[in-house]
């Protein structure tokens, strides 16, 4: 009789490395040694300094926690599939980290004994686990450390290296290359050259690059007869080849050209003359490449003279962002940078539209960002959410004034939507006659929400409070936040309202941290990483800055870590939030541009095991900050 257990234990180690290079027989035969273990919640595995187990374990369910006790950090997390204490076994050592359940468990321990002879008979199984020994990783192969949410341990300096952002950014090269051999006529290089419609020709021998000639040897060399078009490639073609790798940034490029005096590089494989060229750089490609840096772009954006021009830079940020999520830039600085833009795109319209008035505003107004863009967390096009704010003035002149601004509010989110901002279905924008109004509309509006704190006005006053001015007088903005906090004040039971609104999006993991999808409608069987996520995270940072009668930082990591500084006692918790939205806004981003969506609906069978496994490890941040906002505001009393 067949042990099914030992054939589910097979089935499962054969998905992961370091099994996966077993043959089967090999596996079923190891599964039949493996012990079952079962582990509560904040159980220790093993201790620093104890002697090595005579077995390693994998996660079948649950989560594990390597921990360096000395530091009292928390090094990696090991999640299904991955392998922990191998490593003392092999090297005959006591354990040098502390291995503690983070939640209940499910283990399999694998006798070394048994696993040890493998190694000897499969060189696969043998290099991985040296490779992962001599990288620190479990999984060498993989495209970041496994200890580092989405790769978002990229450090660098922004005052003391200010030419970064150029760095970063990946230039792109022809890659249609034609080329010839130095017996070609140059006739017959320039019309290829014509034909093609390049300005380089490389030359060959036995497919490795050993000249080039450009158009500025065919103006200095042919042009002035000082050789014939008759002559051959040989005779006046630059040599040897100044080559470089293919995988080479902006700064990089432009270093070499100067370094080297000359307006066009030769790609190749290995960056050497001795492999085959994979294209040719040019001047001319640097300055398109140029065209994605942010303060080129900005500069670009303010010059425009209609909104119609401003399309395609908007577009252009689009593959800025791009470049610098393949870059691995930290998600904060690439937030801003985005903004910067989404801002100056914003600002650039209100300026072109108000030209197109007939008359000046009769009175100072500003412009209000809100939602996603308010917190500067609008990396994708999403919808645009805004109001538009104006000073007070008499009962008999507000209607005409009102309709002044409604009617540039129109031409403004008309811009914006034109540029790839979609108008907001709930229609919260500033072409709403009631989201535009005066500084003791707005004030009314607030006092409502806060006194009469129902679950729609909740809703309204979240993505309200949001804001940042985009546009316009600084004095009516500060006018309207102080405004919030004192009313706040005085109804202190509104921020319990908020802080159950903060609760009511589901839980993202069901049992053992399975993901909970949507059930039914368009995105049946999808991960809603937004509402399952972000918005927990971001609900919960706005309630707690507001109990603190903070207003200006409205960005979500930014309040978390202005948090940590308030309440020294929970600054871990906080700084793990802040890190973990970061880490999900990046997660959402590079799905909505590999998807061309806005990212928030997952479809989890084309994530990876370890991109499931990251997004994992951010649900155990959003439990326990749930849990502190509920304790703290006693969300029970209104339930």
């Amino acid at each position: 009789m067949q042990n099914t257990i030992s054939f589910r234990v097979a089935d499962f180690l054969k998905r992961f490395p370091p099994f996966s290079y077993l043959q089967q027989n090999q596996i079923e035969t190891l599964s039949e040694e493996v012990s079952i273990i079962y582990k509560e919640k904040n159980e220790l595995v093993f201790d620093v300094e104890e002697t090595a187990h005579n077995v390693f374990y994998t996660v079948h369910k649950g989560a594990v926690a390597l921990w360096s006790v000395q530091e009292q950090i928390v090094v990696d997390i090991c999640d299904e599939g991955d392998i922990f204490g191998l490593r003392p076994l092999m090297a005959q050592d006591k354990y040098r980290l502390q291995a503690r359940t983070e939640e209940e468990c499910i283990l399999y321990a694998i006798p070394f004994s048994s696993f040890r002879p493998l190694l000897k008979s499969n060189e696969r199984l043998a290099d991985f686990l040296v490779e992962s020994f001599a990288s620190n990783t479990r999984n060498p192969y993989s495209k970041s450390h496994k200890g580092k949410l989405f790769g978002d341990d990229f450090k660098f300096n922004p005052t003391k290296d200010k030419s970064v952002l150029l760095d970063v950014q990946d230039v792109k090269y022809a890659k249609n290359l034609v080329s010839c051999n130095a017996a070609t006529p140059i006739k017959t290089i320039a019309e290829q050259m014509t034909l093609n419609r390049i300005g380089a020709m490389l030359i060959t021998k036995n497919e490795l690059p050993i000249g080039i000639i450009t158009d500025k040897d065919l103006r200095n060399k042919i042009a002035t007869g000082l050789f014939t078009p008759h002559a051959t490639a040989e005779q006046i073609m630059s040599s040897p080849v100044i080559t470089y790798p293919k995988k080479m940034t902006v700064t990089q490029a432009q270093m070499a050209m100067m370094k080297n005096d000359i307006s066009h590089l030769v790609l190749t494989q290995d960056g050497t003359v001795n492999s085959k060229a994979v294209g040719i750089l040019s001047k001319n490609d640097i300055m398109l490449s140029l065209g994605n840096n942010p303060s080129v772009l900005i500069k670009g954006i303010k010059r425009t003279k209609t909104v119609a021009q401003l399309k395609p830079l908007r577009k252009s940020t689009m593959n800025l962002l791009r470049g610098y999520l393949d870059q691995n830039i930290p998600m904060g600085l690439v937030a801003k940078i985005i903004s910067e833009i989404n801002d100056a795109c914003i600002k650039q319209i209100i300026k072109l539209c108000l030209e197109t008035m007939q008359d000046a505003p009769p009175v100072k107004f500003a412009w209000l960002a809100m939602g996603s863009q308010g917190r500067q967390e609008q990396m994708l096009h999403t919808d645009q959410d805004n109001a538009l704010v104006f000073e007070n003035v008499p009962e008999d002149l507000f209607e005409v004034t009102q309709a002044y601004f409604l009617d540039l509010a129109k031409k403004i989110t008309k811009g914006l939507h034109h540029i790839g901002y979609a108008y907001c279905p709930a229609d919260m924008m500033a072409s709403n006659p009631k989201w535009c109004t005066s500084i003791d509309g707005f004030k009314e509006l607030t006092t409502n929400w806060i006194t009469n704190p129902g679950p729609d006005e909740v809703l309204l006053s979240l993505i309200f409070f949001d804001y940042s001015k985009s546009y316009g007088d600084d004095h009516l903005v500060a006018q309207l936040s102080e405004y919030i906090l004192k009313e706040i004040g005085r109804y202190p039971i509104y921020l319990t309202h908020v802080a159950g609104n903060a609760l009511t999006n589901p839980s993202p993991s069901g049992f053992f941290r399975s993901f909970l999808v949507e059930q039914d409608g368009e995105h049946k069987d999808q991960f809603d990483l937004k509402k399952r996520t972000l918005m927990p995270l971001s609900d919960a940072a706005r309630v707690l800055i507001l109990s603190h009668n903070i207003t200006g930082i409205s960005n979500t990591w930014e309040r978390y870590e202005k948090l940590a500084e308030l309440e020294p006692n929970n600054k871990e918790i906080y700084l793990a939030c802040s890190y973990a939205f970061k880490a999900l806004l990046k997660f959402r981003t590079k799905q909505g541009l590999e998807n061309k969506d806005t990212g928030r609906y997952i479809k989890l069978d084309r994530l990876s095991k370890e991109e499931k496994m990251k997004l994992k490890r951010t649900f155990k941040t959003i439990k326990e900050i749930q849990e502190l906002i509920n304790l703290r505001f006693k969300v029970a009393q209104i339930r």
